[in-house]
């Protein structure tokens, strides 16, 4: 049947597309994870949360200071409960020091 055949070519094809996706993502994040991590507290998971059974994960994208402190956090997603806990714990991470500040983009789940 050619329609089958077709339709295992196409599958093929998909297939190889995402693992070429799936090996671009991980080159391009292991360039960003240059950075030693020297200090990098867990977020507290806010009591309202859990007791509301809210979970999920919150991805935000920091810029890393040459001092190894995260001078800039963006939220780029999450529930507004969860947020607040991962942008209060990120003021006390530090990375190793390095000649220039770096960008990374972090996730952090929580589940109740």
């Amino acid at each position: 049947m050619p329609g089958s055949r077709w339709s295992n070519r196409k599958k093929f094809a998909v297939g190889m597309l995402a693992i070429a996706l799936l090996a671009l993502l991980s080159v391009s994040g292991a360039a960003q994870e240059g950075r030693k991590l020297i200090s990098g507290p867990t977020p507290l998971y806010p009591e309202i949360a859990k007791s509301l059974g809210l979970k999920g994960v919150v991805k935000v994208q920091v810029v890393i200071a040459p001092d190894g402190t995260v001078r800039e956090t963006k939220v780029i997603g999450g529930h507004p409960m969860l947020v607040e806990s991962v942008k209060e714990t990120l003021k006390r991470w530090k990375y190793a020091p390095s000649s220039s500040e770096t960008t990374t983009i972090l996730e952090f789940a929580f589940h109740p």
